[in-house]
């Protein structure tokens, strides 16, 4: 019985042994694959990648994936207007060697827009650099997101590839001011023609640094034009002629409910066809009359707007 008893101990002892030595060749190379170095890659946005899957390659930095890097701003970079951008984005994000980006504060008020132009060769596979500036008006929130647009001529949505970079802004008191554009669909008579009237304006919400003259810097910022109105906001039919080269706003002055405007208009652009001169002039002074202590709006010098 004890016989028995010693080689049913000797059996399990080699058992034992052989699932020891099975366990340990097999766990080993399990380990060493799955421990990668601790190194880090630099991408350059600033941001670092670590070294991961079983071949332990470094991650995509962010936007490699898209076919885009970002060199400035950095992720989470504190940016001021005008804020340069600077990049490289394969040849499919450009059309005509151009793309665009938007900047938008966390709450998605759009703050500027700017096109990109490609400083190379932009009908390729590889990447290519890109530059660009946008000014944008001051956000009363702190974080923010830059969107880059691909050209998209075709329209599609499927087509259009955005890749976003978070930035945080200078924390400064903000003003929330309208600014008044024009929607032809929205001024039309019962027989479809356009009325050149009021009824076509149309307010977008903007933001403004509180400062002594809110009226002027709110006059100005619409004087800006197109480069005020997002994309989605020119599809829907919001329009202007604005910026009119060489004109701008020299001073402004308000007693007893008036306010005076004195402009420069170099080149004359305010001139024009009646349609056109009436709109013009409707989108100032619906600008100004937001403010409560404006009954009445004049330009100087006179000829101005004139049919």
């Amino acid at each position: 019985m004890s016989k028995k008893i010693f080689i049913i101990g000797i059996a399990a002892f080699v058992i034992l042994c052989i699932l020891a030595v099975l366990i340990f060749f097999n766990a080993k190379p399990l380990s060493e694959k799955s421990l990668c170095s601790q190194e880090a890659k630099i991408c350059p946005d600033g941001s670092a990648v670590a070294r991961t899957g079983p071949h332990c390659e470094f991650a995509l930095c962010p936007g490699e994936q898209e076919g885009i890097l970002v060199f400035e701003p950095k992720r989470n970079e504190v940016i001021k207007s005008p804020l340069a951008i600077k990049g490289k984005a394969k040849g499919q994000w450009f059309f005509e060697g151009e793309f665009y980006a938007e900047l938008y504060d966390e709450k998605n008020n759009f703050l500027g827009r700017t096109i990109l132009t490609a400083k190379e060769d932009w009908m390729s596979e590889d990447f290519v650099s890109f530059e660009g500036e946008l000014v944008f008006n001051r956000s009363g929130f702190s974080l923010g997101n830059l969107k880059f647009f691909s050209s998209n001529p075709s329209g599609l949505p499927e087509y259009q590839r955005i890749f976003e970079v978070p930035v945080q802004f200078e924390k400064t008191p903000q003003k929330e001011v309208l600014l008044f554009y024009y929607n032809a669909q929205k001024d039309k008579d019962e027989t479809g023609n356009i009325k050149c009237s009021r009824d076509g304006l149309v307010a977008v919400k903007r933001t403004i640094p509180f400062s002594q003259t809110p009226i002027q810097d709110t006059i100005k910022l619409l004087l800006k034009g197109k480069e005020n109105l997002t994309v989605q906001e020119m599809k829907e039919g919001i329009s202007t002629e604005y910026p009119l080269e060489g004109f701008s706003l020299k001073g402004a002055s308000l007693k007893d409910g008036v306010l005076t405007l004195e402009f420069e208009d170099k080149q004359h652009k305010t001139g024009g066809g009646s349609c056109r001169v009436g709109i013009l002039w409707f989108q100032i002074e619906q600008t100004a009359k937001q403010f409560p202590e404006v009954k009445e709006v004049r330009f100087l010098p006179e000829e101005l707007f004139q049919p």
